[in-house]
């Protein structure tokens, strides 16, 4: 039986955070190897130190962080299709066994882009003088790729496409949908900087930054999908519509001669 008035919103409100706080949990535990490596971060003495932390922690990431956010997405897709009551745990599992390999790959291959762009940044910006301004064009890729990972997951748990091609489609759509983006940018940015604004809100990251950032990134995603299937269906309606306008014509042509000759 349903609850309402107050106790039915306390009980839909706790079961929210118990769904967001689970999900959060299995992320960070199967992201713990990544994490552990991450963490001397905020210890590096210096610039040099710290990137050499990156690059192990990067090594990890396509093995532990990307299966584990694939999976966090494929929970999160459900609950913005509306399937708020599938079941967490088997969800989580299941989707981070189907799309370990492709999210893997797809991690390598992002890992090895990222590493691509932060070196020639590194060179233009240190050993190149003359020509640092170009860095600042390696910083806007390096952003740009970063960004196109929240539709590269969406695109993981929602289509069954080759890995290079979520890759290829990913980076497109975040070019050509700026607007939604940003958006996307915007918000998760804003709850990632609540998030360790304060100690005291410290306790949000491990139990809810993560699954609220997946579900504002593939609603997003899922924004864009909607209207782009709604395009498409309208462009399908209109060829379809022309398409019979042009055989009522060649039916009627025929007739039309005929009656002329008739005239004649």
């Amino acid at each position: 039986m349903e609850m309402r008035g107050m106790m039915g919103g306390f009980y839909k409100i706790s079961e929210w955070i118990m769904r967001l706080s689970v999900t959060n949990v299995l992320w960070i535990i199967c992201s713990l190897p990544f994490i552990i490596l991450l963490l001397p971060v905020l210890f590096a003495q210096n610039s040099d130190q710290m990137l050499s932390y990156f690059i192990v922690s990067g090594i990890v990431a396509p093995f532990t962080l990307f299966p584990a956010t694939a999976a966090m997405f494929a929970v999160a897709r459900k609950w913005v299709m509306g399937e708020v009551d599938a079941p967490l745990l088997r969800t989580y599992f299941r989707n981070y066994k189907d799309s370990y390999v492709q999210s893997m790959i797809g991690g390598i291959l992002y890992m090895v882009l990222f590493t691509i762009l932060i070196v020639d940044f590194r060179v233009y910006l240190v050993k190149l003088e003359s020509f640092q301004l170009v860095s600042y064009l390696f910083v806007a890729l390096v952003a740009l790729l970063a960004v196109s990972l929240f539709n590269f997951f969406s695109m993981v748990v929602h289509y069954h496409m080759k890995t290079l091609q979520l890759l290829k489609n990913a980076l497109l759509l975040t070019i050509g949908r700026p607007f939604r983006s940003l958006s996307t940018v915007i918000m998760c940015g804003f709850v990632i900087y609540i998030s360790f604004s304060s100690p005291k809100l410290m306790f949000l990251v491990p139990f809810f930054t993560g699954s609220v950032v997946a579900i504002i990134a593939f609603w997003n995603f899922y924004a864009i999908y909607t209207k782009l299937q709604l395009q498409a269906e309208k462009a399908a309606e209109a060829a379809a519509e022309e398409e019979r306008k042009r055989l009522e014509d060649e039916a009627f042509l025929p007739h039309t001669e005929e009656g002329q000759n008739t005239i004649k």
